[in-house]
């Protein structure tokens, strides 16, 4: 008999959503491959500890290392690094239900690479924005709310979909459905690249938006991802102040302003000051999702003939300070104005 929910990857997303739905009622079973923090989930005198403004509860629960798993799941939702999705989906295909579903609770354009290995017809999609951090092992705050989408893959509005719509209504309660999933992800790829830009420095998101001497390396690399998936006839969507229009050229001074007074606006109450992105760089000195992500839309552009001189810079300084070579610091980003 197969179970119900497989949260495979317990960091920041995939650990809060788990969390709320199983405190909801539901079977769910965590995967990861940090054995300490696998330890102290399946503790029942510790368990996965919430914290945050949203709220602070603490679950126990089943948690795995990849290597002790055993059974078949309906539903496995995946939330690891966008580079590390291709590995992950392979690791997780035999234990998917001939009758399941993957879910990509994850940033950038993994849906293809998962319905490449477990096939379309198995493969869901999801655009997600709340603020999350892993703390430590065990620990999770989760700071702010954010716009969350589904979507199949074909654009269709399923039973399936439908259900999932219901099950994830208890974790984030504004979630929709959607026919056009493509619009939500291209779009919040746009905003990545100005959480990307934030990473190299030392300012938190709301105050490296807010700095206007570096507003126009901020537009290029939008503008860059914006050009991109117009390319590709992608309807870009907007979420959570940031409006895709303001960063098509010819847009209006006030467009601009606008959707960066927005922006500010939105994550300045934040607790989570800082992109996920610089705690790689700064706190866990690890590689972040640049490749799985900008570097993406770098390859798409290269497809269409569209040049990307402020997106390859910043990769380039990313990895940079990824090596070592380069320190995290403020004029790193008035460097991209050269």
């Amino acid at each position: 008999m197969s179970k119900d929910i497989l949260i495979w990857g317990a960091g920041a997303i995939g650990g809060t959503v788990g969390a709320w739905l199983l405190r909801a009622g539901y079977d769910v079973t965590f995967v990861d491959v940090d054995s300490q923090h696998v330890e102290c989930i399946r503790d029942p005198h510790r368990g996965l500890k919430i914290t945050g403004e949203v709220d602070s509860f603490t679950v126990q629960a089943k948690a795995f290392h990849p290597s002790e798993l055993s059974g078949k799941w309906q539903r496995i939702f995946l939330a690891v690094k966008a580079h590390h999705t291709a590995d992950a989906t392979r690791q997780l295909a035999p234990f998917l239900d001939a009758d399941g579903y993957v879910l990509s609770l994850q940033n950038g354009l993994c849906e293809s690479t998962i319905s490449q290995i477990v096939g379309e017809d198995r493969t869901v999609g999801a655009f997600i924005n709340f603020y999350a951090d892993w703390t430590a092992p065990g620990e999770i705050n989760y700071s702010n709310r954010g716009a969350a989408v589904i979507g199949e893959l074909d654009g269709r509005l399923t039973p399936r979909l439908a259900t999932l719509h219901t099950d994830l209504s208890h974790f984030e309660p504004g979630i929709i459905q959607s026919e056009a999933l493509s619009g939500w992800l291209w779009g919040k790829l746009g905003y990545a690249s100005l959480l990307f830009a934030q990473a190299v420095g030392a300012k938190g998101i709301a105050d490296c938006l807010a700095r206007e001497d570096i507003r126009p390396v901020l537009l290029a690399l939008a503008r860059e991802i914006v050009q991109v998936a117009d390319a590709e006839g992608i309807a870009l969507k907007g979420f959570n102040g940031f409006d895709p229009q303001a960063f098509r050229a010819g847009a209006s001074v006030e467009a601009i302003n606008s959707t960066f007074h927005n922006m500010v606006e939105f994550n300045r109450p934040n607790t989570k000051t800082h992109s996920g992105i610089w705690r790689d760089l700064a706190i866990r000195k690890r590689p972040t999702e640049v490749d799985g992500q900008l570097g993406i839309v770098v390859r798409i552009a290269g497809d269409h003939g569209i040049p990307t001189p402020a997106l390859n810079a910043l990769i380039a300084q990313i990895h940079q300070i990824e090596r070592g070579e380069r320190p995290l610091a403020e004029n790193n980003l008035n460097e991209l104005l050269i």
